[in-house]
């Protein structure tokens, strides 16, 4: 990855983390009204997010632009949502918010953070899914630096 890509992720990142506490994304309280179906503020706000984000890679389809691949759900994905939906809820923060969460203080974060580490961790050394990519990358990586 060239030094410019990583400045933009960069700066998208940021961007991302200012919009998240801006708009309360990233409080524990906001999380647990959506969750408990008082609120649809965090559902309302997502919903937009999808619809920019589906514009968007419709458009980069349209130029020509690698999109990401659609694949049918399979047993993992339908796992994996569960296993996300049940540390959403008991959280009360997704990964974006995580670091949000803890550059304002709430201590619990660190925990969150902690699990979400371990978990990236955990599916990596042992998902097939994982070390495929992962193999992918290194013959990516090993073929950029010989050129």
């Amino acid at each position: 990855m060239t030094m410019r890509k990583r400045i933009h992720g960069f700066l998208i990142g940021i961007v991302f983390g200012v919009v998240l506490c801006w708009s309360g994304m990233s409080s524990p309280e906001v999380i647990r009204q959506a969750l408990l179906f008082q609120q649809s503020y965090l559902f309302l706000f997502m919903f937009s997010a999808i619809a920019v984000a589906t514009a968007g890679n419709r458009l980069l389809a349209s130029r020509g632009a690698a999109v990401p691949v659609r694949e049918r759900p399979q047993r993992r994905h339908i796992v994996g949502a569960m296993i996300f939906g049940v540390g959403w809820g008991v959280a009360c923060a997704c990964p974006g918010p995580i670091l949000t969460q803890l550059g304002q203080g709430i201590g619990w974060a660190v925990f969150t953070c902690a699990g979400a580490v371990t978990g990236i961790y955990i599916f990596h050394r042992t998902s097939p899914v994982a070390k495929k990519a992962e193999a992918k990358d290194s013959m990516e990586f090993a073929a950029a630096t010989t050129r």
